[in-house]
């Protein structure tokens, strides 16, 4: 297995981090509040020591693998920072969602930022806020963007995330909990969307939209994250269960961008929803799932079957691992 540091982002508990394959951990929470909500994670993806992480104090930043962290001065402090992308082919961008919903971009590594051009739902009586759960561009484009929100639906932005606009004709609920994007399928992009009660496909980059039907494969139709092994798009994972946070959850695999899915081999039902995956191109391999009631799973083949850590957790919501 590659030597890599695996993180693990809870609720009131911090950031937690392993040496050691997830053995044993430790907190890794100086210079942010040790008990922060930690709702988003993200590696640099050139910088495997450089770390972004989202919390109800604004965004962190981490330059020697999550020993230390900085706020990130600028609009987003004090704010609950719930996403946080930066694209692989130009990792000077940074992009991040928050609750209540607003979007937000840096195109210097952080060095200065712009509130995004974007008309949002910030209420919602059901969850007081919504909130941007997912920012994601085109991998091979990234002036292609989109942002899921709950409770909103998807937004788009063909400038880099400067502007935003509502998309999604179709969709089987405004509950977006995650987007992937599928490049170069038979010479277009496919979109995933998981909902709260269902998956939504798209071909047309979001215009429209159809319900999967997930819920005739798997045993609830409640879907949350959408991770894909690096190097290999047209496999996605999907963490699903049977409500939030639930009691009961699994993560399913299709290898063919989502058309069929199968549930995968766990040793034993997750005690709640699979909540989060984490994915690196240091080992396309090995890949990471957590349930949001505290479990965390390895794969060591891809996400086709897996094995539950010792260590459990409160509350997880966000999750990474990097090589070091």
């Amino acid at each position: 297995m590659t030597p890599h540091r695996l993180y693990v982002g809870t609720i009131g508990e911090g950031l937690f981090r392993s040496l050691d394959g997830g053995r044993t951990f430790r907190r890794a929470c100086d210079g942010t509040f040790v008990e922060c909500d930690v709702r988003a994670l993200v590696v640099h993806p050139r910088q495997p020591s450089v770390l972004y992480m989202g919390s109800e104090l604004g965004l962190f930043r981490s330059a020697d693998g999550a020993e230390n962290w900085t706020l990130v001065d600028g609009p987003l402090a004090g704010l609950q920072v719930w996403s946080v992308h930066v694209p692989p082919l130009r990792p000077e961008t940074i992009l991040v969602g928050t609750c209540p919903s607003g979007l937000f971009r840096s195109g210097d590594g952080g060095e200065t930022w712009a509130v995004a051009a974007a008309t949002l739902e910030t209420a919602c009586p059901r969850i007081l806020h919504t909130r941007v759960t997912c920012v994601v561009a085109d991998p091979d484009n990234p002036d292609l963007a989109w942002a899921g929100v709950e409770i909103d639906g998807v937004h788009a932005s063909r400038d880099g995330g400067r502007t935003w606009a509502p998309v999604g004709k179709g969709l089987s609920s405004r509950d977006i909990h995650a987007i992937a994007v599928v490049p170069g399928r038979r010479g277009k992009r496919r979109l995933l969307a998981a909902t709260n009660n269902d998956l939504n496909v798209s071909d047309d980059d979001g215009e429209s939209w159809r319900p999967a039907g997930i819920g005739r494969v798997l045993p609830w139709p409640y879907c949350r994250a959408l991770i894909q092994p690096c190097g290999r798009p047209e496999v996605v994972l999907l963490g699903a269960g049977d409500g939030p946070p639930g009691s009961e959850g699994l993560a399913a695999r299709s290898t063919d961008a989502g058309d069929t899915w199968m549930a995968t081999t766990m040793p034993a039902r997750a005690n709640s929803t699979v909540w989060c995956f984490a994915v690196h191109p240091a080992d396309p391999d090995l890949i990471y799932a957590a349930s949001v009631s505290g479990e965390v799973y390895r794969s060591a083949d891809a996400g086709m079957t897996w094995d539950k850590l010792d260590r459990e957790f409160g509350e997880i919501r966000a999750l990474a691992w990097a090589p070091g």
